[in-house]
């Protein structure tokens, strides 16, 4: 695998430093693992869902937690094994896991919802009127409120 030297990042640019952080943590993140497996869509221009396959986890064995940027999912479940069931194959991983999204600025998560072992998470990129684009006509006056 490649690495990425971030370093002249970090020399040349003042502030990216969150961005060259994020870059360099996603690198690394390409090597864990890929349990569950998960689907982004985009269902619209600023509208997002998250689908995640949970099989055998119901909604009180999942957190999600937004903490600043990051989506947070946790699974946890009850790790004493259950010697009334024989397994003659078992396919089915229900071990615990962790799983962080980076978002957007201005990605907010909407809704969860948890039917038939999938997990959706449904997010909205919401623009403040502020970032807007705006049409300024030539020969206007900037209003001092603006």
């Amino acid at each position: 695998m490649r690495t990425i030297d971030l370093s002249p990042l970090y020399r040349s640019f003042i502030g990216s430093d969150h961005l060259a952080s994020m870059i360099d943590a996603a690198t690394r993140n390409e090597k864990q693992n890929t349990y569950p497996p998960y689907n982004i869509e985009l269902l619209e221009e600023d509208k997002y869902r998250i689908t995640m396959a949970v099989a055998g986890f119901s909604k009180e064995n999942v957190t999600i937690e937004v903490v600043e940027n990051t989506l947070k999912i946790i699974g946890t479940k009850d790790e004493t094994p259950d010697e009334k069931r024989k397994f003659l194959h078992k396919g089915i991983s229900e071990r615990n896991f962790e799983r962080k999204f980076q978002l957007g600025d201005n990605v907010k998560v909407l809704t969860a919802d948890l039917k038939n072992g999938l997990l959706h998470v449904d997010l909205e990129r919401v623009v403040p009127e502020a970032k807007k684009p705006r049409r300024i006509e030539i020969g206007s006056q900037l209003l001092e409120n603006e």
